[in-house]
Formats: C-alpha cells, sequence, structure tokens
C-alpha cells in the first residue's frame, strides 16, 4: 500500500509517500481501507519531534512508527476474531494511528460508524478537532445551558468545533478570531464575534474560556473569567523544544491551585462514546465541519506547512481513496 513516512524526526522535507507492507489485522483490530484522512497540529509535532518531551511516547531516537495520521474515515474491509462491533463493510470514522495511508488498523475503542448523509471529507475531519473541544467543554470546562463561553482561537480546528457544540449546549458563546474570519465565526453560531485587531476583549466575566492560542497572561485571562471560572488550555505557541506550552500549562496550573478561578490543561481521549456524540451532532447538522482545503496525500505536505504557519483556518482533509 502506498502511505505517507517519515523515518527520523525532522522538517517537512522527511515526509515522503512510500510502498509498505499492508498491515495484517490482530484478534482485537479492525482494517480500515482509509478514504480521508485530516492532519492536526499534533501530526504537525510527532513530524518534528518537538517538543522533545513527546518523545517518552513516540520513540527516543527515532519515530516508533513511521506513518503519521490519526484521524481517519473509510471502510473495515477485515476484522479480527474478538472483534463484535464493527463489520466489514462497515463505513467507520474516528481515530486511528498511521491513518496517512490506503490501509490502517484500528479498534472498537477509536472507532464508530459513520452517519448517513454526513460526507467522508466531513467524518474525517472531527475525531481529534470534535473530541478535544467536546471534552473540554463537557468533562474539564463543566458547561452547563445557559452558562456563558469564550472561545479564543474561534476559527481553528478545535475552536470551529467548540464554538457549534457549546452553541448546540445551550450556552451563550463569544468566538475571538482575526478580520477574515468574523462572518465564519458569526454563522457557526456564535452570539458575538470580536475581532483581536480591532478591539479588546476587556474584562468580561465568562464561566468558561476555551483557549487554543495562549496569547493572554495569566493575569488577562483571570480577569475574563467569573468567580469560579474555568479556562481549559487546549493549546499554545510552539515555543520552547523541550516542553513546548506544557511549561505555559504547568505555571497556569500552579498559579490558580489556590484560587476559585482554575486553569486546566486539557488534551482529548479518544473514546466511541464520545464519537457517537459527535456522530449524533453531523447527523442532525448542530455540527458542520468547516474545511478549508482538501489534499491528496502526494502532495499532504503542503497541509503541513499551513499548520506549521499557524493560524490555519478550520480543518484541512486529505482525500486517499
Amino acid at each position: 500500500m502506498h502511505a505517507l513516512v517519515r523515518h527520523r524526526y525532522g522538517p517537512i522535507a522527511e515526509l515522503a509517500v512510500e510502498q509498505i507492507d499492508t498491515p495484517t489485522p490482530g484478534a482485537d483490530q479492525v482494517l480500515v481501507r482509509v478514504q480521508a484522512a485530516s492532519v492536526n497540529p499534533l501530526d504537525w509535532h510527532a513530524l518534528t519531534g518537538t517538543p522533545y518531551v513527546m518523545r517518552l511516547v513516540e520513540g527516543l531516537r527515532r519515530p516508533k512508527q513511521a506513518v503519521l495520521g490519526r484521524d481517519v474515515a473509510g471502510i473495515v474491509v477485515a476484522v479480527g476474531g474478538n472483534v463484535t462491533k464493527l463489520a466489514v463493510g462497515d463505513e467507520v470514522f474516528g481515530g486511528a494511528d498511521g491513518s496517512f495511508a490506503e490501509f490502517v488498523l484500528g479498534s472498537e475503542r477509536g472507532l464508530v460508524r459513520r452517519p448517513e448523509g454526513v460526507t467522508v471529507a466531513a467524518a474525517a475531519a472531527t475525531p481529534i478537532a470534535g473530541l478535544t473541544a467536546l471534552q473540554a467543554l463537557r468533562d474539564k470546562g463543566g458547561l452547563q445551558p445557559g452558562q456563558s463561553v469564550l472561545v479564543n482561537g474561534a476559527a481553528g480546528g478545535v475552536g470551529t468545533f467548540a464554538v457549534q457544540l457549546a452553541v448546540a449546549m445551550g450556552a451563550k458563546v463569544t468566538g475571538v478570531c482575526s478580520t477574515k474570519n468574523v462572518e465564519l465565526v458569526r454563522s457557526l453560531g456564535a452570539h458575538e464575534v470580536i475581532d483581536y485587531t480591532a478591539a479588546e476583549i476587556g474584562e468580561r466575566e465568562f464561566d468558561i474560556i476555551i483557549d487554543s492560542i495562549g496569547n493572554h497572561s495569566l493575569g488577562q485571562r483571570r480577569r475574563m473569567m467569573a468567580p469560579t471560572g474555568r479556562c481549559v488550555i487546549v493549546g499554545g505557541p510552539k515555543k520552547g523544544k523541550v516542553l513546548g506550552p506544557i511549561t505555559a500549562m504547568v505555571r497556569a496550573v500552579i498559579g490558580s491551585k489556590f484560587r476559585s478561578r482554575k486553569f486546566l490543561p486539557f488534551m482529548a481521549a479518544t473514546k466511541a462514546d464520545d464519537l457517537e456524540v459527535l456522530a449524533g451532532h453531523l447527523a442532525d447538522g448542530s455540527l458542520v465541519p468547516v474545511i478549508t482545503r482538501e489534499y491528496t496525500l502526494a502532495d499532504v505536505a503542503d497541509a503541513f506547512r499551513s499548520i506549521e504557519g499557524g493560524h490555519t483556518r478550520g480543518k484541512l482533509v486529505v482525500q486517499i481513496g
């Protein structure tokens, strides 16, 4: 099969499309013919091996897995003997390591059926960004209907999902973005949109802040929070080769330890139950992924360049099969 691989950590020039063996599913696995995948900042970090702390999981000297990619939408073509919830022919989406390939191995824990009427591209765009937004709002933020939510980075991958999901969950949503994205964020259902190039957020109090940018000091963010508010940090600047945004996250947590206003770092977990929640929102139209551009496997390096440059609007999808 063809796959996008890299054999060592490094720049985008390390990426190459090569022919490798098609994997065989184990007893608890399914083999998926990949129709589409999407590119996330996580993939760029896995490519470069930065921050270095990532290598404790990805591999110290070289990557444990050559094939990149996590988000996937495709068709099950083989199942292991212990698999009971999925069957050959099922159209699925979710998370599977190595999805920038014609085939990928997945599991019932990370894949669910794609709802009828939801496109392959939309399904492929959803998993990491959608799960991050959902779990940040519901689990870390404890969002309740009627509460106020500020989404900083509202036009990005996680941000576009967070705005729509917060609205669907009954929140009053304020989105922060640049001038060119104001109408987009408003179209997603945000009750108010702030163009950060023209206006300050001001000292208003929000129950929950979803922050994927990290461009405000702790003091500034604290002044934006209600007395028992929560700032869920889902991303930040790529600065720092050793710990990257983790340093700022740790400082935020320590700084809020004995305060009622909390800073909460967060990374999503791939769970079938939560993918089903997202599938429901996709099916009823309350969640529509913003897909900025689609690529082929051969030109996916351009998608990585966009991620590397930052300020990516919505999601970047890779059409594979």
